[in-house]
């Protein structure tokens, strides 16, 4: 695939579009994936990119997904969306159940019709499983089993999901070591997988399909970690001062159930405490916080897992501009930009 890259012209500061004749000529499809930690940079590198080829993105976070979350998703700005396309935003609605298998359907769509309009799918985002499932394929599972898990979310309702998750600590105790205790989702899923198979595959070579169907530049953006975490203290005080109590009060009161996958996410579940009286504001921010650097790390640990990742430190490379550059430089290596 060989994507061109912007001509610059002085007076005008727009991207011309790709040709498909270098694509044809591999056997897989090319994708770019920009992934890493919550706040690291991941959109705003992007858009950077977009200046310098003709790109559209593919959003994989599962939050941003949801339509009426916006205050604590961190979802592009109306600048940065008019800068670059930007797909499986705001697609869903928050009780909608959107997991990694509806992701790769839809994503793989869209790779496939982004290519046809001569452009580079990029693949932006900090959410791991969606990232595996589309460049990797999903393997095999065992199907749902609806009774088992109305039996399981009786029992977290009665006693609360902690009890989940020691189940499953007894069961699997790698797997519980790598999930929250709150991801009442995936503990589940696993517990699921435990009953049907007696064990869950921790390794991704023995969960995953070793060859995807793409050809995959995968970048990795990272940052000092105690600098990371100091954006995201302040991150989410942003969040909190752009009106997150507002929006969780608006969500309860359309009859989102605060139980759903999406309102149990962080930020939303600590605030739909205090829209119920049982968390101070401040209580709320400062788990917020606590939750989100925690996340950052969890996701670090994902992403030090897949195979060639290529990490750019973006404190390192100068920024977001530098990341961009490099990105860029590597897709030039790889014959992607002409």
């Amino acid at each position: 695939m060989v994507v061109q890259a912007e001509r610059r012209v002085p007076s005008r500061n727009t991207v011309e579009p790709s040709t498909l004749e270098g694509m044809r000529e591999r056997k897989k499809p090319c994708v770019l994936v920009i992934a890493g930690p919550t706040g690291v940079g991941k959109t705003a590198v992007a858009v950077a990119l977009a200046r310098r080829a003709s790109i559209e993105v593919i959003s994989a976070d599962s939050r941003q997904v949801y339509r009426g979350m916006d205050a604590a998703t961190g979802k592009p700005t109306r600048e940065e969306r008019l800068a670059v396309v930007h797909h499986l935003i705001d697609a869903v609605e928050p009780d909608d159940r959107y997991q990694a298998a509806r992701f790769r359907s839809d994503a793989a769509g869209l790779v496939e019709a982004i290519h046809a309009r001569g452009r580079l799918p990029v693949i932006v985002g900090g959410t791991g499983l969606y990232i595996r499932a589309l460049v990797r394929g999903l393997d095999a599972a065992p199907a749902a089993d609806p009774a088992f898990r109305r039996e399981l979310s009786s029992l977290a309702r009665r006693e609360g999901r902690v009890v989940l998750h020691r189940r499953l600590a007894v069961a699997a105790p790698e797997v519980a070591q790598r999930l929250h205790p709150n991801d009442e989702v995936r503990v589940v899923r696993a517990l699921e997988i435990v009953r049907a198979r007696g064990s869950v595959a921790l390794e991704p070579e023995r969960a995953w399909r070793a060859e995807g169907p793409y050809d995959v530049l995968y970048v990795g953006l990272t940052a000092e970690r105690e600098s990371l975490a100091r954006r995201l203290h302040a991150r989410a005080a942003a969040f909190v001062g752009a009106g997150l109590l507002d929006e969780v009060r608006a969500l309860l009161a359309r009859g989102y159930d605060p139980a759903l996958p999406s309102l149990s996410s962080i930020g939303y579940r600590e605030f739909v405490r205090v829209a119920r009286g049982v968390l101070s504001p401040a209580e709320a921010l400062r788990r917020m916080q606590r939750d989100t650097v925690r996340y950052a790390k969890r996701q670090w640990t994902w992403f030090q897992r897949e195979p060639d990742v290529e990490w750019i430190d973006v404190g390192a490379e100068g920024a977001i501009e530098g990341a961009a550059r490099r990105i860029e430089a590597r897709l030039s290596e790889e014959g992607v930009l002409a």
